[in-house]
């Protein structure tokens, strides 16, 4: 017996000896060997940057006038989490975050007094917060008797500390404010069973929910115990952050495991439809990811970093964040073949993964965006409600059918009527699969109304249309403009053509008033015929066929007033100098000085300019 004793007491004293001997790093986790760190999954080679001094008291400086609605707070807060949060001043950062001042201001809730009222029935029960895990035995005895009848003691508060005494074990193990039976480690489980009941009696429509154990650990680990608390009621209650993860039936977080799945769907198709031919659902690791907030993964400063990023954007910063896991995890996952092989991989991501280096550049380079989180979580209810409804008009048609077999008469009308009601209802469903169809089918109803509104304005041409009513008084009065120029153009063309082709002459000075009436008024449309080697070439060739029809059109009338009259020579040198004088008056300027050709000419001489 003595050698025994002796035994015994040389293995508590080693046992001693290994627990002061155990060493910590920088965040508080136990060092160990390589091999108990792949069995703990746990990494202690951290890759996060190092605080520079001048960033440190520069970011000191901005919290001291931290404005939380402030926009210009909010994007310099962003460009110190993106360069990385120091150690020493990320509580004051999450409290500012969080506003967590405020809210306890806001609050008529007292955290001593409700721990003074959680404290009686402890003492009824026989149990102390320091020894809550040691004393899970001595609970569930006691939940036995009282389901039995032999006990009068309250089942919900004795239910809710069994719950949290059991998560207690499983939080951080290895933490040093957590592990073991040192003082430290006593305190900081009385301390995290105090800051979860708390909760749940502040907020007894949540109560407690496994994975509140994980969140309210990390938080002690930088906050204090009351500050812990106000921003657990923080994150579990702002609609920003948890609130849509944590709920008592645990309906919440499926249903974000499903938004999580849309996603996933719509970013990947290929890694998405591989999961689905393996048999994983997301079911099986987003749920973890989600409740303990990406905790287990085994690189600590990732996960501060990450934390961080949550603080800012919320419930948006966790599914970016498994967007991003996944993403990096990719390559692996399309290379194996069994359910075995890629749950250990997506539930304990490995170590290459989630270092610092290499998620957190990932992280900010991967974006998504809120609305398209709403986007996938209104897919996933309206699926949900598409299926309630298949289901109803599965019912309704079998009652139809029986129906139609008591009475054959009524066959026909009910089997129409839930023909149509299947229509109706399975439209939603069918519409709901796919967020890129209902665009599509959306723009296709658009080209369709715009075509039916061409064909009627085609059919209906004395109609005015709406689209002219529309049109602004500017374009319609250039267009009209530009029609009447054109309209004037081919009039003196004409005119011209009739001039070559023998017209008489009292037609000559009525066509010059029409052409200088047309000349005045399409002066500053026909301006653009000048630009150009083009415009260059016709304004030579026209100089030249100028000149050619002026002695043309003397020599036709010179000869015309010989054949006509016998006058002496005096009068005809009269009348030549006369109709020079008249032809040099009503003569028009060249093409250097008007914008187009009139001077008659031979056919052949207009068909060339008007080439040009």
């Amino acid at each position: 017996m003595l050698k025994r004793a002796s035994s015994s007491s040389s293995g508590k004293s080693s046992t001693s000896r290994r627990s002061s001997s155990v060493g910590f790093d920088e965040f508080g986790f136990a060092l160990s060997k390589k091999r108990v760190r792949k069995l703990q999954h746990r990494c202690h080679d951290y890759s996060y940057p190092q605080p520079n001094p001048v960033k440190v008291k520069e970011l000191c400086e901005f919290l001291t006038y931290w404005n939380g609605s402030s926009f210009i707070c909010r994007n310099q807060i962003e460009r110190f989490i993106r360069i990385g949060i120091p150690p020493a001043i990320r509580g004051r950062v999450w409290k500012c975050l969080l506003n967590i001042d405020s809210l306890r201001a806001a609050s008529s809730f007292d955290y001593e007094a409700c721990q003074a009222e959680i404290r009686r029935p402890l003492v009824d029960l026989g149990v102390s917060e320091y020894s809550i895990i040691s004393t899970i035995d001595s609970l569930v005895d006691t939940e036995n008797e009282i389901s039995s009848g032999q006990s009068d003691l309250p089942s919900a508060d004795l239910t809710l500390f069994k719950q949290i005494a059991l998560d207690l074990r499983r939080s951080f193990p290895t933490h040093r404010t957590l592990m073991g039976d040192r003082p430290e480690a006593i305190e900081g489980q009385a301390k995290l069973f105090r800051v979860l009941t708390a909760f749940a009696r502040y907020n007894p429509q949540i109560g407690y929910v496994q994975g509140m154990s994980y969140i309210a650990a990390v938080l002690l680990m930088i906050l204090s115990e009351e500050e812990a608390f106000w921003a657990l009621v923080a994150l579990l209650e702002k609609p920003k952050y948890l609130s849509e993860l944590f709920d008592s039936s645990m309906k919440k977080i499926q249903l974000q495991a499903l938004v999580f799945h849309q996603l996933l769907k719509h970013r990947k198709p290929l890694l998405f439809q591989h999961l689905e031919t393996l048999g994983v659902s997301s079911l099986h690791f987003i749920m973890q990811w989600f409740l303990t907030l990406f905790t287990s993964l085994p690189c600590w400063d990732s996960v501060l970093a990450i934390w961080d990023l949550i603080m800012l954007h919320g419930l948006q910063a966790v599914f970016r964040t498994g967007l991003t896991i996944i993403l990096l995890l990719e390559s692996r996952i399309m290379n194996m073949t069994e359910e075995a092989a890629v749950l250990p991989v997506l539930l304990r991501v490995p170590m290459d993964v989630s270092q610092h280096r290499v998620l957190i550049p990932a992280l900010w380079n991967t974006d998504v965006q809120e609305w398209e989180i709403n986007c996938m979580n209104s897919l996933v209810l309206e699926e949900a409600s598409g299926g309630h409804d298949e289901e109803k008009v599965k019912k309704d048609s079998a009652k139809g059918c029986t129906s139609s077999l008591s009475d054959g008469q009524r066959d026909v009308k009910p089997s129409q009527k839930g023909a149509k009601n299947t229509s109706k209802k399975e439209a939603p469903g069918s519409g709901a699969k796919n967020v890129f169809t209902r665009l599509l089918k959306v723009a296709q109803h658009y080209l369709l109304e715009s075509g039916k509104y061409s064909t009627a304005a085609k059919s209906s041409p004395a109609k005015k249309s709406p689209a002219l009513s529309r049109l602004p008084k500017a374009r319609i009065s250039t267009s009209f403009a530009q029609a009447q120029v054109r309209t004037k153009r081919s009039s003196s063309r004409r005119s011209q053509n009739s001039i070559l082709g023998g017209v008489k002459k009292e037609r000559l000075p009525s066509q010059d008033s029409d052409e200088g009436a047309t000349e005045d008024s399409s002066n500053s449309s026909v301006r653009r015929v000048r630009s150009g080697p083009v415009g260059k070439v016709a304004r030579r060739r026209s100089r030249g066929q100028s000149r050619r029809g002026t002695s043309l059109l003397l020599k036709n009338r010179s000869s015309r007033s010989q054949q006509t009259s016998e006058q002496p020579e005096n009068s005809k040198n009269e009348d030549c100098q006369e109709t020079q004088s008249r032809n040099a008056s009503t003569r028009r300027p060249l093409l250097n000085e008007r914008n187009f050709i009139t001077c008659p000419m031979t056919a052949s001489q207009v068909r060339e300019s008007q080439l040009i």
